[in-house]
């Protein structure tokens, strides 16, 4: 694929992360879509993954993993782990990233597919991820590839108290605008961003099922 997509989809709609875009550049994200989908896998918009779920646009992934504004050293923790391109991404910026599923299915084939490709540093799980993964925090950053009616609290305090970021899609399920708040000590300052478009957060703390 040539990167020309990489200068009309992310440069010039404003990604500047030197790392973010590098990585972009080198995840196949063709080895996270269905074959049948192989053709469109860079295409400027999400795709469908199955069980009504989807991966997100490139430029999504971007916009969210430079929000985080990670250096390489971080844990990271993503709620949807879809396909597992996100958490590939994740996996290239971050020092660890723990990804939750709530679909078994989806769950399974991303592990299989991250090992495939040697992500030894993403670990992937089934369950609740409104709930996010308390045994792992505190996180550097948390990353919820679902949109949802409001930040869930359980993933606040789950962020580290020294900066840790969480970047999530919140507001009606027709429409969600892109939240990012930040922990310092006990209080957290939050600031919205682009409009965007997600499947539902379900789960305790998010949409009902």
């Amino acid at each position: 694929m040539s990167e020309g997509w990489i200068d009309e989809q992310l440069v010039a709609r404003g990604i500047t992360d030197a790392r973010v875009l590098d990585v972009m550049r080198r995840v196949p994200r063709e080895a996270f879509v269905p074959s049948a989908s192989s053709e469109l896998a860079y295409a400027d918009r999400a795709l469908p993954i199955g069980c009504g779920q989807t991966i997100s646009q490139p430029y999504m992934v971007a916009v969210m993993s430079e929000a985080l504004r990670l250096t390489g050293g971080e844990r990271v923790l993503e709620v949807g782990t879809g396909s597992g391109y996100q958490a590939a991404v994740l996996g290239e910026l971050a020092r660890h990233v723990m990804t939750v599923e709530r679909v078994p299915e989806l769950a399974e084939a991303a592990r299989a597919r991250l090992a495939a490709l040697g992500y030894t540093n993403v670990d992937v799980s089934v369950g609740d991820g409104t709930l996010g993964s308390p045994s792992h925090a505190p996180f550097d950053g948390i990353l919820v590839a679902a949109g949802a009616p409001r930040a869930p609290d359980a993933l606040k305090e789950q962020l580290s108290p020294e900066g840790g970021r969480l970047v999530i899609p919140v507001g009606p399920a027709e429409q969600q605008w892109l939240v990012v708040i930040t922990r310092h000590g006990d209080r957290f300052t939050e600031s919205t961003g682009i409009g965007c478009v997600f499947v539902p957060l379900l789960g305790r703390n998010g949409w009902t099922l």
